[in-house]
């Protein structure tokens, strides 16, 4: 496993952003884990996590994109830090763009903010996790309805590797769905693995007990093909 995905998942610990307990997730599902993206409240926890979008971004696509794109609302702020900390990283100077929930009439009008989508712009989306892909479902026709792009990828924090609307992972059928190159910074699967019986922050995350609850919890909502 790369460093980086190391460093960031201690990170994910060390900043609350990832919980072990029992949770209801958006789809209702009940669930050992939980990925809180909310936590990363601060300047320096934001720079961090730009940093570690930047290197997976890097490692996946070069610089061989145009604009990141962060679906409102979560999204914005991750694709603001992300734009940044890749500029900075590899001296390529990459655009942000997001959407609003609501359209303005006035002063910077319509739903977008950042850069103006243009024709032939290469675009990755940046969010935090996906379930069920219900986020980019609402997000595709937003893009597309502004200019002639091409959306080329999407990267997401943790990937939870669980079935999204059918046999597959939501990873998969987003990939599938929308011919675009899809990831993680980190998988779920690398989670645990790096953090079974292991101590960070004076506590062991996953022992033997929660990793069979996490076990449990695939068998009932992991993929099946």
């Amino acid at each position: 496993m790369e460093r980086y995905k190391q460093e960031f998942i201690s990170f994910l610990v060390e900043s609350g952003a990832l919980l072990f307990g029992d949770f209801i997730t958006k789809s209702g599902r009940k669930t050992p884990f939980f990925i809180n993206m909310g936590n990363f409240n601060t300047g320096k926890r934001l720079s961090r996590l730009g940093d570690y979008y930047a290197q997976a971004l890097h490692a996946r696509f070069g610089i061989a994109f145009d604009v990141l794109f962060g679906p409102a609302y979560k999204g914005i702020p991750l694709s603001v830090c992300t734009a940044v900390s890749f500029s900075r990283l590899y001296d390529a100077d990459i655009a942000y763009c997001a959407n609003r929930k609501e359209i303005k009439d006035h002063g910077d009008s319509g739903i977008l903010l950042g850069h103006k989508l243009n024709d032939g712009d290469r675009v990755v989306i940046i969010e935090d996790v996906t379930t069920a892909g219900t986020s980019i479902a609402e997000t595709m026709p937003i893009i597309r309805g502004r200019a002639d792009v091409r959306v080329i990828g999407l990267l997401i924090a943790v990937d939870r590797m669980e079935r999204g609307q059918g046999k597959k992972t939501a990873l998969e059928e987003i990939r599938e769905q929308y011919d675009l190159v899809s990831g993680a910074i980190v998988t779920m699967a690398e989670v645990v693995e790096f953090l079974m019986n292991r101590e960070v922050s004076g506590r062991v995350l996953i022992d033997s007990e929660m990793k069979a609850r996490i076990d449990d919890y695939y068998r009932q909502y992991g993929p099946t093909e």
